[in-house]
């Protein structure tokens, strides 16, 4: 396992991260079972493991807290806040201090620890200001429950107006980021890696496999199964009958033959694909099973040279999207239609 420092921190961490989405209700709901991957994935040399408290409303950071008893201080442990946790909360979500100060508790309480070494800000809130995110993110540190803050799908231009307030005001700053990232999903070479590298911030990606599309399961003309799995949770990304997915089908079959003349799988590919952008620190793996961990954990120590490299930018050029990577979440500038129309009295 190779590792590298996070984002000036000092703190080094694995270039694989362990991701815990699927541990709890929405993926594998067997606690044993998910402990025991977890101890696979630090006992492989993984010492960086990432959750947050709305995976499986809080019960994904429940498993985690268990399966790190007794290891604590062999890993780096990093949750995520603003999603509300129960419908028709009011207040109980988003990146104010009022809620942050809570849920942090409430994190550290599931994961039963003391601290935590990464908390981040799973997305931007644009009815809070980003000095009192950065506000009270400073005083946890002060406070000692976190070590570090970072965010999640931010834009590149508002983490460069978080580090100018946070230069201006005395506050600490976002220390990393972490967005989607994969072969078939690469928009953030545009802006987002390049100013991550500018600020000093450190990666950790999401989604290497493209939510399943890059396991090689996932086959032009092949039949697929949308009910299991992370297809379940989103069939609109993988039926093959929507012409938007039709460019994802055709760069999957060319992105395998570039896998298999190398001897390798297509996931190995993706994950090592993912770790060799310069910006990029650690890249999350997020199995569900054994068997998954097992497959991805074999593309720890593989290395791409440019000639893999060139064939993988021929299918899916650098910058290119072939799907909306973060399509579960629309920033409030799309999403609100105030902020798009002016009223129709000033038009």
């Amino acid at each position: 396992m190779r590792y590298r420092t996070l984002g000036g921190t000092g703190i080094e961490v694995s270039v694989h991260c362990l991701g815990t989405m699927m541990f709890g209700a929405v993926g594998n709901p067997d606690h044993e079972d998910s402990v025991r991957i977890i101890h696979a994935a630090l006992d492989q040399g993984i010492n960086f493991v990432d959750t947050a408290d709305m995976y499986s409303t809080g019960e994904s950071e429940e498993i985690v807290g268990k399966a790190l008893k007794g290891r604590r201080d062999d890993v780096v442990l990093a949750t995520k806040v603003h999603f509300p946790l129960h419908d028709g909360s009011r207040n109980q979500s988003g990146n104010s201090r009022r809620w942050i100060t809570r849920a942090v508790e409430d994190s550290l309480r599931r994961l039963d620890t003391d601290w935590i070494d990464l908390y981040q800000v799973h997305r931007p809130d644009h009815t809070t200001d980003i000095e009192e995110t950065l506000w009270v993110m400073s005083d946890l540190v002060s406070q000692g429950k976190i070590r570090a803050f970072g965010c999640s799908a931010f834009p590149a231009d508002e983490m460069v107006e978080a580090y100018h307030v946070a230069e201006r005001r005395g506050y600490g700053r976002f220390r990393t980021d972490q967005p989607p990232y994969s072969m078939i999903s690469r928009g953030i070479e545009r802006s987002v890696l390049p100013t991550c590298r500018r600020l000093g911030m450190g990666v950790l990606t999401y989604s290497p496999l493209a939510w399943g599309f890059l396991s090689g399961k996932i086959r032009k003309d092949q039949p697929i199964d949308l009910t299991t799995g992370r297809a379940a949770l989103a069939p609109h990304r993988f039926d093959p009958s929507l012409p938007a997915n039709a460019a994802k089908y055709d760069a999957v079959e060319r992105l395998m033959e570039v896998a298999e003349g190398i001897g390798v799988t297509l996931p190995e590919l993706a994950l090592s694909f993912v770790t060799t952008h310069p910006a990029v620190t650690s890249v999350i793996n997020g199995p569900r099973t054994m068997e998954q961990l097992e497959g991805l954990l074999k593309a720890a120590d593989l290395i791409l040279d440019d000639t893999v490299l060139d064939q993988i930018d021929e299918i899916v050029p650098p910058g290119t999207d072939l799907y909306e990577a973060d399509a579960a979440w629309q920033p409030q500038s799309l999403a609100d239609l105030a902020q798009r129309r002016r009223p129709a009295a000033d038009r």
